[in-house]
């Protein structure tokens, strides 16, 4: 991984290079758009844009902008938005159910439930806008393929 190039407003790009172990050849045919695939949900969930990539037979390179999470965060939509991009639909639900009940005890006056809200989307924007977590994740989940 090179080092990033500050561009204006806390953007940073990252050019990421990977090799398969021994030199195996393991990106032919179905392989290659599996990862394409792994890739792109990767990007939607992390908010790490993919600007370009280029496959090849036993690496890959990646150049990524990296940009940071939004002053105050992501709001819950956002965050269902994201999730959905790398859970099933039952998981999702179940978060958004625990938002849900969350907010309303919030409503309630129970103010200390905000940590409980703030709490959930912890869980998962951990990974988000960071670009270790996203070569983590991709890695793990093309070789869980």
């Amino acid at each position: 991984m090179r080092s990033a190039r500050l561009l204006g407003e806390g953007r940073s790009f990252y050019h990421v290079v990977s090799r398969v172990v021994d030199r195996r050849r393991v990106f032919e045919g179905r392989d290659k758009e599996i990862f394409r695939k792994i890739l792109r949900n990767q990007e939607a969930f992390s908010g790490v844009r993919v600007v370009t990539y280029c496959l090849m037979s036993n690496h890959f390179h990646l150049l990524l902008e990296v940009p940071p999470m939004k002053e105050g965060g992501l709001s819950d939509d956002e965050l269902l938005k994201r999730l959905s991009g790398l859970y099933s639909e039952a998981f999702v639900a179940e978060v958004a159910s625990e938002l849900t009940e969350a907010r309303k005890r919030v409503a309630a006056g129970a103010a200390t439930e905000e940590v409980v809200v703030e709490r959930i989307h912890s869980r998962f924007t951990y990974r988000m806008h960071d670009l270790s977590q996203f070569m983590k994740g991709l890695l793990i989940r093309f070789t869980d393929y």
